[in-house]
């Protein structure tokens, strides 16, 4: 099979993705293809330490939805790598034999990680940094308690041993210099550096020259070139990157370091082009981000300047010429916009590593040193605080700004890389550290780059929010992709949003910020052309297609709106409804298995004492629902566990109604009034399964004691004297806010039928992520009071009758998945199966949610009868 295609960009990852946002900005029309060697797509390397420490999910780091390139009309082959490329041809042809004919091609190829000859590096247990299998495999040993050692004490071997400590396991890193990140860090602030790590639990080694691993089977140690031996289960290499050029050199193209290319990005064969980590310009390979994004920016242009010159024309140093050598004209002398030429990067690197704020730029290191290689004259100013870790230090060479290291206090940053890439002048380096001190991002210059990851400057950022009328941080990260990355840079872009705006920041609930559109307006769409799925709803109306962090969001919406009788595409739920688990911070999961009410038998513990020994779970708690929790499931073990317990989900995982708090009540104590225990259990069988726009808490007390907390829920029910009370609006978690008194009941089926419809009006009003403690100040209590308890109006019954149509679509036990999983990789490692669907129409899954939903449905509180409530107004004691 043979395609074409105007350009090829050879390469799926930082560098492909920005190539190809860099040409559809400049050109709608090209005709581009994107070949990922990688089976998936482009994803966000540059985070990777967010995956390894806080267990984030791998999906989160994919730069662009899948729908992006659709709608950008870029072409995408993942998993099938070029094996030969004919730059004369204009030809390529792929690993399973496809073959590709191009215009011009964009070699971005990356780096693959430096594995030295070292006997034993071939040994299991040796592995890089490099991706997110890595990271699972760092993960799971630091779980398990594995020794682990760290070979390089660079940016990215720090960010690894961080990894592993944040687990609790013991780290070790191993570096051959006499100080870390010596690339970056003078000794001063490598002697703060190492301190700060190891208040952090990691050991550093350094000046020690690794001469073996140690097996014979597997990783077992290091041994050093002065007979030292360390012990260790895992060995983690991050030494340095080697930029890849196999593809480039069986192509005939000039190669040293990297793939040569010149000012234009343009490689020895005028045909093709190179950016990023393979890209070798002026003798330099750049192994980190943001040159990336300035080297895209000068590819594009240089495409977009070629095409329009005509299919003969290419360009050589600068110069555009004719395929017979004849001069035409300069290449900047055609350009549209923007810089056509790359004359190189300031290095910069930020140490993101928790508790360690470091930021280096430039040439910061003098090593005591007046007079550079080149004969200028450097000096530098420096604070130096040992006692609070601060230690902020600048460098001049010849008048001129060329470094700076601060660390501790970071404050700044953004002034003097922008001083280091314009060559500042300075000159008194010391009022200058003190002006960086005090810089707000008001003061910044418009060149000033705000985001690293991305390569996004302030004037762009500014920019964006006036044209774009962007009034909120999560618009502007959408819009422009500032802080869509490591997202360190959040803060700044949040106050360059006040500035503009004059102090006027409002968090928009736009459902779907990069399209502007609320949940009003999806809603709208959604019931007006039928969509039963997030792909209908994206494909009618664009939500969710640029950067697919709404998803989740939607995936409720078109659930709610199609009371549950939708189309299930799990792969737009987040992790902990994909896998019915609650995601913590290792990676691994918690179990809480269903006990309505708080109460449960011998039998059930038990099962669940029984299932914690054979598991080995690391820790058993009881919860502030009263529910047994089970923590540090590994996701490919949950099916097992699930069978194992044999008891229904508990539902302490989604954004969906959780347990019912109670206290024994009537049935027991002495002071109780009411039948809390039989309350909770029905109420938590009415709604249990439900999903909401947040997660929804419960309780229910016995008597105005409140001993299982019910005024301070999500929805809390009160016996009292004659009656029942029910509070809604509560909260126990960073505010502590009392629950607003809704109504006063005379039964307890009455307000449990309050409570159920309370339920469904926030269910259908409340914005995806909005608790109810907000939702009821947003939205006003006599305005829900009167959706609610205005029988006469006829909304509280038809609430009732959407949630009772809604509840009886609900699953039972979403752990029945686990004798029919939804795909082959629903509990693997890496979950990255697309849209994988619901499971069919009938059954045995159905059949038990039609037994389980016609009890629940056949209780008196969902009758449709009039409820004697009194609004707090009406109370005489309210």
């Amino acid at each position: 099979m043979t395609t074409s295609t105007d350009i090829l960009v050879i390469g799926g990852g930082i560098a492909g993705q920005a190539v190809c946002e860099a040409l559809r900005e400049r050109d709608p029309e090209l005709t581009v293809t994107m070949v990922c060697e990688e089976p998936r797509l482009p994803f966000d390397r540059v985070s990777l330490s967010h995956l390894l420490v806080d267990g984030k999910d791998p999906e989160a780091l994919q730069l662009r939805p899948e729908t992006w390139y659709a709608d950008q009309r870029v072409a995408t082959i993942v998993g099938d790598p070029i094996a030969e490329l004919d730059p004369d041809a204009g030809t390529a042809r792929l690993a399973s034999g496809a073959e590709v004919r191009f215009g011009r091609a964009v070699l971005c190829t990356g780096s693959e990680p430096l594995m030295p000859p070292l006997p034993g590096i071939d040994l299991p247990g040796v592995i890089p940094f490099r991706g997110p299998e890595d990271c699972q495999t760092i993960r799971r040993e630091a779980a398990r308690g594995t020794e682990v050692a760290v070979i390089g004490g660079g940016l990215l071997g720090l960010e690894a041993a961080y990894g592993v400590a944040s687990q609790g396991a013991s780290v070790t890193v191993v570096h051959l210099m006499d100080r870390l990140m010596e690339r970056q860090l003078d000794d001063p602030a490598a002697e703060l550096l190492e301190p700060a790590l190891r208040e952090l639990g990691v050991t550093v080694l350094l000046e020690r020259q690794t001469r073996l691993i140690l097996g014979p089977d597997r990783a077992r140690g290091l041994r050093f070139a002065d007979g030292e031996q360390l012990a260790c289960g895992l060995v983690v290499v991050a030494i340095g990157i080697r930029s890849r050029t196999d593809l480039a050199r069986s192509a005939g193209l000039a190669c040293e370091r990297g793939i040569v290319v010149d000012d234009t990005m343009t490689t020895s064969h005028p045909r093709v082009l190179a950016v990023g980590e393979c890209a070798q310009h002026r003798g330099m390979v750049y192994g980190i981000v943001a040159p990336i994004h300035e080297q895209a920016q000068v590819a594009a242009e240089t495409l977009v300047v070629l095409d329009a010159a005509g299919p003969d024309m290419v360009v050589e140093h600068g110069e555009l010429l004719r395929d017979d050598g004849d001069a035409a004209t300069s290449a900047t002398a055609v350009a549209t916009a923007g810089r056509t030429l790359y004359e190189g990067s300031i290095l910069s690197a930020k140490l993101k590593v928790m508790g360690v704020d470091l930021v280096s730029i430039g040439d910061a290191d003098t090593s005591g040193a007046p007079v550079t290689a080149d004969g200028g004259h450097a000096t530098s100013a420096a604070v130096h605080d040992r006692e609070s870790g601060i230690y902020r230090k600048l460098v001049v060479r010849d008048g001129t700004l060329v470094g700076a290291i601060l660390m501790g206090d970071t404050r700044g940053h953004e002034l003097l890389l922008d001083g280091v890439k314009n060559a500042r002048e300075v000159a008194d380096p010391l009022e200058l550290l003190a002006e960086a001190s005090q810089a707000s991002p008001a003061d910044l210059p418009d060149s000033a780059q705000i985001c690293n990851c991305n390569g996004v400057c302030k004037g762009e950022i500014v920019r964006a929010i006036v044209d774009n009328d962007l009034g909120s941080t999560q618009e502007v990260v959408s819009t422009t992709r500032a802080g869509a990355g490591c997202g360190s840079c959040k803060p700044t872009v949040t106050e360059l949003l006040r500035v503009v705006r004059g102090g006027q920041v409002e968090e928009a609930t736009y459902l779907c910020p990069c399209r502007k559109q609320t949940r009003e307006d999806l809603a709208a769409v959604a019931r007006e052309q039928g969509c039963e799925s997030v792909s209908e709803l994206s494909a009618a109306c664009g939500a969710g297609r640029d950067c697919g962090a709404c998803k989740p969001g939607l995936a409720y919406l078109i659930s709610e709106v199609n009371s549950n009788q939708h189309r299930e595409e799990r792969h737009a739920r987040f992790i902990n409804d994909r896998v019915h688990g609650n995601i913590q911070k290792d990676g691994t999961f918690s179990v809480v298995p269903r006990m309505r009410g708080g109460v449960t038998t011998p039998a059930e513990l038990r099962r669940i004492a029984d299932v914690a020994e054979k598991f080995e779970v690391p820790c058993v708690k009881v919860t502030g629902g009263q529910r047994i929790d089970l923590l540090g499931i590994k996701k490919e073990d949950l099916p097992a566990v699930w069978e194992a317990l044999d008891m229904p989900s508990g539902y302490a995982y989604a954004k969906s109604v959780r347990t019912v708090k109670t206290c024994v009540g009537q049935e027991f104590c002495r002071f109780g009034l009411g039948e809390s225990m039989k309350a909770g259990i029905e109420l938590e069988e009415l709604i249990e399964g439900l999903y909401t726009p947040h997660k929804v808490k419960l309780a229910v007390s016995g008597c105005p004691r409140n001993c299982a907390e019910s005024l301070i829920k999500d929805i809390g029910i009160v016996a009292i004297e004659g009656g029942w009370e029910c509070y809604v609006g509560g909260g126990g978690a960073g505010t502590i806010k009392k629950g607003e008194l809704l109504a006063k009941v005379e039964t307890k089926d009455d307000v449990l039928r309050l409570a159920v419809i309370f339920l469904q009006y926030y269910r259908e009003n409340g914005e995806y992520l909005e608790r109810t403690m907000p939702f009821v100040e947003r939205v006003g209590l006599e305005t829900i009071q009167a959706a609610v308890l205005d029988e006469e109006s006829g909304e509280p019954a038809a609430l009732l009758e959407r949630f009772r149509i809604a509840k009886a679509a609900c699953d039972p036990d979403p752990w029945k998945e686990r004798r029919a999983p939804l795909h082959p990789k629903q509990f693997a490692e890496l979950d990255s199966e697309a849209a994988p669907i619901g499971p069919p129409e009938g059954g045995e899954v159905e059949a038990e949610r039609a037994a389980a939903t016609a009890t629940a449905l056949r209780h008196p509180a969902l009758a449709v009868t009039h409820v004697s409530g009194r609004s707090a107004e009406e109370s005489p004691d309210a």
